[in-house]
């Protein structure tokens, strides 16, 4: 599990290589064009590795609930007590959250659609399940996958006169959807209406009018779905099956997501976008969760290959550090190796490959941090 957060909070990290710029530079370049997709979120419907960093956080805060439930119950703490802890750590994140998106604004940025903000939302809810039996969780799973999606549906769709201009978005965008799915198109949909009020009741420099990316509050909602799928990935992991049995089951876990998420997609019933966290992406991406923790556990726990991930693991068990880390203090590391080094020594290869080599080189300074850290034992828990 710790691996498995690791190499998520590697991925968000290694956006400092910006593997996007050496695709522009080398556009023919077959392995650079793969890469830079993969660093970077598709435009709307459809998935690349990038886009599922945050469903992975998500899920591995549900894997985590089990035993940490576990855990508060042998040191003797009443229900009244945890679920205190639940609100006080969902507080936290939603704080955070805003706190790291208003670094180098004028004013707070009240914004909730940040990962951390996001897990704070539903994090209250999640304990609630937690204590819950499985029957009652998969019941609320479904609950809010049809709610959700029937809610978009029945909000009603633009007019014809709907200046898409005017909420970024160009009105010939391939993206635009017909029929049922046009409900679930970008700012033009019940979750960009919910922002249009909700974020505006917040001091702003100007008045909220849409996100750019088409990100929304409400996607909270349907991340507790992403996050449930976890907590029943950590009840199946502290039942303490043979491992063959476990594996069977997330495999097949994994591949009812995906099949479910792309059949709802192509049949027209509900896009896969993760903006806005459709339930079909719920499912889609909750598969992909399942089979990535199962190949981590697979050759971790199974096979006994742990050597290999032990950068992971560092990283993994400081992955609110390395968040935070990312967040702020990456321009400050970057600045000041041109101040001490100069450019020279990361045009070495030549301008195209600047930004990879500087990130390269700020990666490894915080990996060095996290390193010291895990020495010395410690851990940023909230």
């Amino acid at each position: 599990m710790d691996a498995y957060r690791g190499f998520v909070m590697v991925l968000m990290a290694a956006e400092l290589l910006d593997f996007q710029r050496l695709h522009e530079a080398f556009p023919d370049n077959a392995f650079w064009a793969f890469l830079g997709h993969h660093q970077s979120h598709v435009a709307w419907a459809g998935c690349s590795l990038h886009d599922l960093i945050q469903p992975s956080f998500s899920f591995l805060v549900g894997v985590a609930l089990p035993y940490s439930i576990a855990s508060r119950i042998t040191q003797g703490q009443s229900v009244k007590a945890q679920f205190g802890h639940a609100l006080r750590r969902s507080l936290i994140l939603i704080l955070l959250g805003i706190f790291l998106r208003s670094t180098h604004k004028e004013q707070t940025n009240f914004t909730f659609e940040d990962t951390l903000t996001q897990i704070g939302l539903g994090y209250p809810f999640l304990f609630l399940l937690g204590r819950t039996s499985p029957k009652t969780t998969w019941v609320a799973f479904s609950m809010i996958l049809v709610l959700y999606w029937l809610a978009f549906v029945l909000y009603p769709l633009p007019g014809t006169n709907f200046d898409y201009s005017q909420v970024g978005v160009a009105a010939d965008w391939p993206e635009h959807y017909t029929g049922l799915m046009a409900h679930f198109n970008k700012n033009s949909n019940l979750a960009w209406a919910f922002d249009t009020w909700f974020l505006n009741l917040f001091p702003r420099a100007k008045p909220f009018l849409f996100n750019g990316g088409g990100y929304a509050t409400l996607s909270f909602i349907p991340t507790l779905g992403t996050m449930i799928l976890g907590l029943q990935a950590g009840r199946w992991l502290r039942l303490g099956l043979a491992p063959r049995v476990l594996i069977t089951w997330f495999l097949i876990a994994g591949a009812i997501g995906l099949a479910s998420g792309i059949l709802l997609h192509i049949v027209g019933i509900c896009p896969i976008v993760k903006r806005i966290w459709t339930p079909a992406w719920v499912l889609f991406s909750g598969g992909w969760c399942f089979w990535l923790l199962t190949l981590f556990y697979y050759v971790i726990d199974v096979t006994q290959h742990r050597n290999w991930a032990f950068p992971l693991v560092v990283v993994g068990m400081n992955s609110i550090a390395i968040y935070c880390l990312v967040h702020l203090i990456d321009r400050f590391i970057i600045n000041s190796f041109y101040i001490h080094l100069g450019h020279a020594p990361f045009l070495i290869f030549g301008p195209a490959y600047e930004q990879l080599l500087i990130g390269a080189s700020t990666l490894g300074v915080f990996y060095l941090i996290l390193r010291w850290m895990y020495r010395r034992k410690l851990f940023i828990r909230i």
